[in-house]
């Protein structure tokens, strides 16, 4: 399946956002973007990118989290040949790469402060001097920076510079989480099933069951757009009635009665031997204002059963030990919640 480009959304967060940045696009200024994972730091940049006067120069992107602190300046300006070990001939870095374009610095929040103070002279004065060198290249760069940091946060513990993150911020632009998206979660997951139908072979797209919607809209997806789209082809694939409305879905992929002991714990606290001597799972309560207590509480329970039964491979009998309840309880509410087909 191929890289996706295109942003998928109708709520007025998240149009605010990419309008923003599209607005922001058109000016040579930096541009920090903010959000936690998966939510599309990524094509944002790459939309302030295509849509500037630069589009048609280099856009390089750098993630400063993957270079280790010794090697992070010298991927970013360039070294001399024997500046260093191993440093067998000169290398341009990334700033000379992007020469005329942009360069995009993913998680810059964990760049080291030495690196940091030769960044903010590249960006002040649109220099940078190779490792090994004492003459400055000019260059004419765009940086954009995204992280999933609160940097002004950063910058009262001494852990960010306060004059870079003055030169990076002219704009920010900060992406709603998922779970503030009115609106986009079924929009999201029935483009993300309908693509992994196609790939799986399915004829027809019979869409999701009111179940899963429910699943969906009560999940508060840490991974965002990224989880929601993981959760949904693995929903499709393992999906075998494609005649039926797709109505379960896996939230945790490592869920399993017999997943490994980790050791340490081990040692602190007597494994579980068994799905119905370990805890119940823990599900996501309902977030944001309830209108409907009862409706709410249903919900939840609902929700329980379901990952407990799947935790216990549909094993009603385990499944009532995990919870405490006896087997005629268990098969009560399983029938109220439609749950024991």
């Amino acid at each position: 399946m191929e890289r996706e480009t295109q942003f998928i959304g109708q709520s007025a967060a998240f149009q605010d956002a990419v309008e923003r940045a599209s607005q922001a696009a058109t000016l040579d200024r930096p541009v920090l973007v903010i959000g936690e994972r998966g939510t599309g730091k990524e094509l944002i940049a790459e939309r302030l990118h295509r849509l500037s006067a630069r589009w048609d120069r280099p856009y390089v992107i750098m993630n400063c989290a993957a270079m280790p602190e010794t090697l992070i300046e010298s991927e970013l300006f360039g070294h001399e040949a024997g500046a260093f070990t191993g440093a067998t001939r000169t290398r341009a870095g990334r700033f000379e790469e992007a020469d005329g374009g942009t360069l995009f610095l993913d998680e810059l929040a964990t760049m080291s402060m030495g690196a940091q103070e030769r960044l903010l002279r590249a960006v002040e004065y649109g220099e940078v001097t190779r490792v090994g060198s004492s003459r400055p290249i000019r260059v004419d760069v765009r940086i954009v920076a995204a992280t999933n940091e609160h940097l002004p946060a950063l910058v009262d513990e001494n852990r960010f510079r306060a004059d870079l993150l003055d030169r990076l911020s002219f704009e920010v632009i900060t992406l709603p989480p998922l779970r503030a998206r009115e609106g986009d979660i079924e929009v999201l997951a029935t483009y993300f099933g309908q693509r992994m139908a196609a790939v799986v072979g399915w004829e027809e797209w019979p869409g999701f069951g009111p179940r899963a919607l429910a699943q969906m809209e009560g999940h508060d997806w840490p991974g965002n757009v990224r989880e929601l789209r993981n959760v949904i082809e693995r929903a499709i694939y393992r999906w075998h009635d494609p005649e039926k409305p797709v109505d379960s879905l896996s939230f945790d992929p490592f869920a399993s009665p017999w997943q490994p002991v980790h050791r340490t714990a081990a040692k602190t606290a007597s494994a579980p031997t068994s799905p119905a001597e370990s805890p119940a799972p823990a599900a996501s309560p309902p977030s944001g204002l309830v209108s409907d207590l009862r409706g709410a509480v249903d919900a939840y329970e609902k929700q329980i059963l379901s990952d407990t039964m799947a935790r216990c491979r549909f094993n009603q009998k385990v499944a009532a030990e995990a919870l405490g309840l006896s087997y005629d309880q268990i098969r009560h509410a399983l029938k109220k919640h439609g749950l024991n087909q």
